[in-house]
């Protein structure tokens, strides 16, 4: 694990204590051009959804550190609750606290490309969320605490999700997951495990949009990611 979260409250503790919710074997993959990667009846969905809701209520108007203070909305995320691909970026920039959205700025067009250009998925087929749900001020990376603060909520994300894969952005989000020895540079594009679930690190969009030459290895990942999920990665890409 990266940050050791700091001291939470009881409520809190006793919340992120429960039973997530109960997921089926995973299914084989699926062809390309089924709509929903994981096939879950109905009632699974409401569930996963209701569970979803459920902590982005507990969490309310969130003040348990400082970053409340300059936030004008906390960017909780978004996406399909049953997800089979979750991706986790840091935290929300200035486009994303005003429209209370995750990745929807410079930076987000170009992960929706990936995801529908490069993967041939929709943005509402896969789950987008960051480490930290409140915007540091001048989009400086959250600190540690702030990072503690927000990391038990974020696993109760995925714990809910139960994703098959899990794809990190870039090297604060994968420090706060595999610890501060990560080097993104060195350690980006090998398959990790984090709460058992398989997980690949890449490169961060707003990082790619400063050295568009790191495409190339970005794709590289995203490709190991596709042939996890059974995804078709065409030969020429």
């Amino acid at each position: 694990m990266g940050f050791d979260p700091p001291s939470l409250p009881r409520d809190l503790v006793d919340f992120l204590d429960r039973p997530s919710v109960s997921t089926p074997k995973k299914e084989e993959a699926l062809p390309r051009d089924v709509p929903s990667k994981k096939t879950a009846s109905p009632e699974k969905r409401t569930s996963a959804l209701a569970s979803l809701e459920d902590l982005r209520s507990h969490m309310g108007d969130c003040r348990r550190c400082g970053l409340h203070t300059g936030r004008t909305t906390l960017v909780f995320g978004e996406g399909d609750p049953n997800a089979r691909l979750v991706f986790i970026g840091e935290g929300p920039g200035h486009d994303e606290d005003l429209a209370g959205r995750p990745f929807v700025g410079k930076s987000g067009q170009l992960l929706t490309k990936i995801i529908e250009s490069g993967m041939g998925l929709t943005r509402d087929q896969v789950y987008i969320c960051n480490v930290a749900k409140c915007r540091p001020p001048n989009n400086r990376d959250p600190e540690e605490e702030e990072v503690g603060t927000c990391l038990p909520f974020l696993i109760q994300q995925i714990r809910i999700i139960h994703p098959e894969v899990i794809c990190v952005l870039g090297r604060v989000a994968s420090q706060a997951l595999f610890g501060k020895g990560f080097k993104i540079t060195a350690d980006r594009g090998q398959w990790r495990a984090f709460e058992e679930i398989p997980t690949m690190t890449t490169f961060h969009p707003a990082y790619l949009l400063r050295n568009p030459a790191a495409k190339r290895e970005t794709w590289e990942d995203i490709k190991q990611v596709m042939k996890k999920l059974g995804l078709e990665v065409k030969k020429d890409a």
